[in-house]
């Protein structure tokens, strides 16, 4: 009697093409994934953008239109309005109150969280996640001359924030924008739709011609995330690449309440 015969097995060259063939499919498809995988991150930045442009609405109406803002130490003595503390958590940085001043004195923090946050003599850090940016890849040149802070992966560990506000041009901090040099209100805006109020740290890339090196959504390309001053929301702006040059207002944004606005 015949023995049923055994199952024909797969011979090494046809091992080789389908293993080709898998890998062919993976490299088709790692890139579409990778795209899918940031424009999620844009997304949800846009929306942590979204919440805090709710809050800085209902802010401005508390404050008879002053934007958040509070006093930090300068370096050479006395104080002044620090953009970076107007929310978010202690950060690392050791200069303006940076490593000081904590979630609970932060002001538009009580706006995003109702139920208020811990005070800051409390141990630790308090996290405030939505200041957090999934895209928030820090910078690679912080210009803070100090070993151990010239580059951070987080601008939110770095400075509390993963967002800036729109308080001075590119040309330095002396060049206030929407918050006056010493705080106070806001002063009137040209357009609305057109500047931007609360950003993603590469908007300030090229600050004083530097190139703080932001890469955040793709490493070929400098683009930034704003909120505007009528509270709708753009991801993913280009930011110009010429440290050269102070690109205050370019046709998707501005840095000025007004076209002849001083920016430097």
């Amino acid at each position: 009697m015949r023995s049923p015969p055994h199952g024909r097995a797969f011979t090494l060259i046809e091992l080789l093409v389908v293993i080709a063939i898998i890998g062919l499919l993976i490299s088709i498809l790692l890139p579409a994934l990778s795209a899918a995988r940031a424009t999620a991150r844009a997304t949800a930045c846009g929306g942590r953008l979204q919440q805090l442009g709710i809050a800085t609405s209902v802010y401005l109406e508390d404050y008879k239109g002053s934007l958040p803002q509070i006093l930090g130490p300068l370096p050479g003595g006395g104080s002044d309005v620090i953009g970076a503390l107007f929310g978010g958590k202690k950060g690392q940085l050791p200069f303006y109150g940076i490593n000081t001043i904590g979630a609970e004195r932060r002001p538009l923090n009580s706006y995003v969280h109702h139920l208020g946050v811990p005070p800051d003599t409390d141990p630790g850090t308090v996290e405030v996640e939505e200041f957090k940016s999934p895209v928030d890849k820090g910078s690679r040149a912080t210009g803070v001359p100090i070993p151990g802070f010239e580059q951070t992966q987080s601008m939110y560990d770095f400075i509390g924030s993963s967002y800036t506000m729109n308080d001075h041009t590119l040309a330095g901090e002396q060049f206030a924008t929407l918050v006056p040099s010493g705080g106070g209100k806001m002063p009137p805006v040209f357009n609305t739709s057109k500047i931007w109020v609360i950003g993603t740290h590469p908007i300030y890339n090229y600050q004083q011609h530097g190139d703080r090196g932001m890469s955040w959504f793709t490493a070929h390309r400098m683009e930034t995330s704003l909120l505007y001053l009528d509270w709708h929301v753009r991801v993913r702006v280009k930011v110009p690449e010429d440290p050269s040059s102070y690109a205050h207002t370019t046709p998707d944004y501005t840095f000025l309440p007004q076209p002849t606005w001083r920016a430097e």
